[in-house]
């Protein structure tokens, strides 16, 4: 097949669940493609001698090879070759914004489509799945190190999944009664099934990790027990799971739920019905997953505010779309100042207009209110989600040094922290980011950490 021919084919579009029968349950709403669309999309790939989609991926994957094999037919070569570099493709293929990372850079998405990277991702794990192929190289046997991890999130998962096949004993520590983080109790699962996750943590547990839920390191055991009990080093990936406040009067009204919590609880199996008119704050995809949860739960007039424009939104296009077609709406330029209510619930917000000025630190047009345009909204409950920040609890009793945004410091190349046997990684030390960035943070630390347990120093020798 020639240049001209590869730039004549169609981007393939996978099947999705109707519109109609998706916002009444959880199913997952994409459909992985067959083999003939996934054969159609990888011949769209033009194996660039320069791909700078691998860029674009925040592991490095090799795109084009992996490609280039499964349009060969080698779907298990294709495979082994995403594994050289990801330890969580399932999970990567299905909830990484791959528009703003590998498909991003695709040369193809210059004069028009990108190859759907993701897409094909996702095809060649499925694939290995559905013909029952081993998903795992041999465990390896034991050193005599272990190394606790505390937080069950991508990061952690990661770097659980390269120690372990060093032979390093590792243990899990997390505070929820589910192992994921953010994967189990923030992606909601008709992005995510849980059945997805819950093969990551049967291949760890396979290779030896340890997973204890239900335990609060700082609270529950400290990390200088944790040494005393005979681990050798300590991994940091508690994630962001703290809400960040709108801070205006009336947020501590009933009817007033943040976006984070709000999703946890939901996905560890509570019903929140919070009356027919929900008003989500915020652009990103927590605020999306909010807003597309409360629908499924049942709430009738859901829509979003968003004090900046669509072209602002830091939401993935796909989510927006799919919210947008599920029925919800969103208010642009448009901002919350105070909630009211009554006996202590609320029942309407108060809000202002916005009008955008010159870009700020994030590189996006910063909007101004405009006085007098205030107005009101009827609403039942009002969910913010806006931002996370991290939870220090794991941390009390040590001076590990933290930055001025609540992450913690860590040396960028090595991910060790101001006491040298704590290594962070994640959401924790990036701010709320995608699985694939904390998942690269996991692997890099999981390679500092192996240094450290050989000579208690990270630098290469």
């Amino acid at each position: 097949m020639n240049l001209k021919e590869r730039m004549a084919i169609p981007r393939q579009n996978p099947v999705e669940l109707p519109v109609e029968e998706r916002i009444t349950n959880f199913k997952e709403v994409i459909k992985g493609y067959d083999a003939d669309m996934a054969n159609t999309e990888a011949n769209r790939c033009l194996q660039c001698k320069k791909p700078t989609c691998r860029k674009g991926c925040p592991l490095n994957n090799n795109i084009p090879e992996f490609i280039r094999l499964l349009r060969e037919g080698d779907i298990e070569s294709a495979y082994w070759t995403i594994r050289e570099t990801s330890s969580l493709p399932a999970v990567c293929s299905r909830v990484c914004p791959q528009e703003f990372q590998c498909e991003g850079h695709c040369i193809r998405a210059k004069k028009g489509e990108a190859v759907a990277i993701g897409m094909l991702e996702r095809y060649i794990v499925d694939w290995m799945v559905e013909n029952n192929k081993n998903l795992m190289t041999p465990c390896a046997l034991p050193i005599n190190k272990r190394v606790a991890i505390v937080g069950a999130g991508p990061a952690g998962m990661t770097v659980a999944y390269y120690l372990a096949h060093e032979g390093v004993s590792c243990t899990i520590f997390d505070n929820l009664p589910v192992p994921g983080g953010m994967l189990s109790v923030g992606i909601p699962p008709y992005r995510l099934p849980r059945a997805i996750t819950d093969a990551e943590f049967d291949a760890l547990r396979a290779c030896g990790v340890k997973i204890k839920n239900n335990v609060t390191i700082g609270k529950d055991k400290t990390l200088n027990q944790l040494k005393e009990e005979g681990f050798d080093a300590v991994f940091l990936g508690v994630g962001a799971h703290c809400s960040r406040r709108l801070n205006i009067p009336g947020e501590d009204m009933d009817g007033v739920i943040h976006g984070v919590d709000y999703l946890r609880r939901v996905n560890l199996g509570e019903r929140l019905e919070l009356g027919d008119r929900v008003v989500v704050v915020g652009g990103g995809n927590v605020a999306i997953d909010v807003a597309r949860t409360a629908l499924r739960i049942g709430s009738r007039d859901v829509f979003i505010l968003y004090r900046r424009t669509k072209a602002e939104m830091p939401a993935s296009k796909t989510e927006i779309h799919h919210l947008e077609e599920e029925g919800v709406k969103i208010e642009f330029l448009a901002a919350p100042v105070a909630i009211h209510g009554k006996e202590g619930r609320l029942d309407r917000i108060e809000c202002i207009r916005m009008k955008l000025g010159e870009p700020d630190a994030s590189g996006r047009r910063r909007p101004i209110p405009i006085s007098g345009s205030n107005f009101m909204i009827e609403a039942d409950a009002i969910i913010p989600a806006i931002s996370q920040m991290v939870d220090d609890t794991a941390a009390k009793g040590l001076n590990v040094k933290r930055t001025r945004w609540g992450t913690f410091e860590t040396d960028p190349d090595t991910l060790q922290t101001s006491i040298p046997w704590i290594f962070a990684g994640g959401d924790d030390v990036l701010g709320p980011q995608t699985v694939a960035k904390a998942s690269y943070q996991g692997k890099i630390a999981a390679r500092s950490i192996m240094r450290f347990l050989k000579d208690n120093q990270v630098n290469e020798t």
